[in-house]
């Protein structure tokens, strides 16, 4: 295979409204598994898991939709993308210090390399884009997870 080629594996999952976003987390961190970033890169496993997180509950609590989960990784970058039925943008605010919410696509932002957030026919994606350590960059995914 030619070396600038893209050669790109990805897992897809929808989780309805009323799945708990734990699911997604727990789902998210098998396929992590296959790929060996939850051996070899832990702190970059966790950043993807908490961003599940936000978006999955932002398509639940803000978009009253089901979550589609979908990642995708191309040998360079996780991508982590969420779509869910609702016109409406998310973008990053500033909550008060006592404020209960308010921090999800702050955290995204600090937590992911880039994010960005695509309008759609039927709501948007949100993608944030994850690199692993260099060390991680060239292994392929050993086996599907239950």
């Amino acid at each position: 295979m030619d070396e600038n080629s893209l050669r790109a594996v990805g897992w897809a999952r929808s989780l309805p409204l009323d799945t708990e976003v734990r699911a997604a987390r727990e789902w998210t961190r098998g396929h992590l598994d296959t790929l060996g970033w939850t051996r070899t890169a832990p702190g970059t496993t966790d950043d993807v898991l908490l961003t599940v997180s936000e978006l999955v509950t932002n398509a639940h609590v803000h978009a009253h939709s089901t979550a589609h989960l979908l990642l995708t990784w191309d040998n360079e970058c996780l991508h982590v993308t969420v779509h869910d039925s609702a016109p409406t943008l998310p973008k990053p605010r500033e909550a008060g210090p006592g404020a209960t919410g308010g921090r999800g696509m702050f955290l995204v932002g600090l937590l992911a390399d880039t994010w960005h957030i695509h309008p759609c026919r039927h709501g948007k994606d949100v993608t944030a884009c994850f690199r692993p350590p260099d060390a991680v960059r060239t292994r392929e995914p050993s086996a599907r997870p239950k």
